[in-house]
């Protein structure tokens, strides 16, 4: 299997990074949730690539080794534009549409690059544990968890990990801080601080006068949704509720659904095999057709 460093080119005229896994076959663009890196598929994309497919993973504008965007550009638009950007330097690459998965914040973007600002560009679209309408409580707690350290940040790297445990409880607390690390950079002043740009988070906090626009945006764009869809969702979701999920199918009528057990939002780092397992029937019958 191939794998190597690839860049985009995003809205923007900014600077994408991404891993591709693979070298041929069907694309698939794989989009991390807030404050994620490209690193958080852990090994789907590389079971995505030896199923003969090829998987971009990418670290959103803002976050990771992708650049930062002046003039606080990181509304779900802007990052919903990179992802048809992207996606159309696939296609003029392989000859195929990709197919998104997008957690999250990573999923907002896919839906509104789909099926508001270019539809067409993509060929399915995998929403992991995220829906069109928001769960205030839920996006509250994640943006102040986001929000608690942006400044101050960390004296370590444990320091982190212990803060992701108390946060999430479920979650069984790796072996290794490799992955964690990877999330974190230490500054001059001998502190970690997330590699993401700390005014992704203040500009959403101060912006929550648009909400009710942007959650009409969301939802038009999901009702707009043509191409084949699926929503992936953690069983212990803190974010996507049965009343969610039931909208989603009601806007979407022709998506597949599926619920992942033991996980909550964070599908695809709680319990990552079955996660693959469950979009992999999904990938295939693509594969097919490329």
């Amino acid at each position: 299997m191939n794998r190597g460093t690839h860049e985009f080119i995003g809205a923007d005229g900014n600077r994408i990074v991404a891993d591709r896994f693979g070298s041929k076959g069907q694309p698939v663009m794989m989009m991390h949730g807030g404050g994620q890196t490209r690193h958080s598929w852990g090994k789907t994309a590389e079971m995505i690539a030896n199923a003969g497919m090829q998987a971009f993973c990418l670290d959103m504008r803002g976050h990771g080794d992708s650049a930062w965007v002046e003039g606080e550009k990181y509304f779900f638009s802007d990052f919903g534009a990179d992802v048809a950007a992207a996606a159309t330097q696939i296609y003029e690459e392989t000859g195929f549409k990709p197919i998104a998965i997008g957690a999250s914040l990573g999923g907002l973007a896919s839906i509104l690059a789909e099926g508001a600002l270019r539809p067409g560009v993509l060929a399915g679209v995998i929403l992991v544990d995220v829906t069109p309408r928001l769960d205030e409580g839920g996006v509250s707690k994640i943006l102040s968890f986001m929000a608690e350290k942006v400044e101050d940040g960390f004296g370590s790297v444990e320091e982190a990990a212990d803060m992701i445990a108390s946060y999430l409880p479920h979650r069984k607390r790796p072996k290794t801080l490799d992955g964690l690390s990877k999330n974190l950079r230490l500054r001059e002043d001998g502190r970690y601080r997330w590699h993401w740009d700390p005014r992704f988070i203040t500009h959403h906090a101060d912006r929550a006068d648009m909400k009710d626009k942007v959650q009409s945006e969301l939802l038009a764009a999901a009702a707009n949704l043509k191409v084949p869809s699926m929503l992936v969702r953690g069983a212990a979701s803190e974010l996507v509720k049965q009343s969610h999920v039931d909208e989603f199918l009601a806007l979407v009528p022709h998506a597949q659904f599926t619920d992942v057990k033991e996980a909550g939002h964070m599908v695809a780092g709680d319990v990552n095999d079955i996660f693959t397992a469950a979009i992999m029937p999904f990938l295939k019958e693509y594969q097919a057709a490329a």
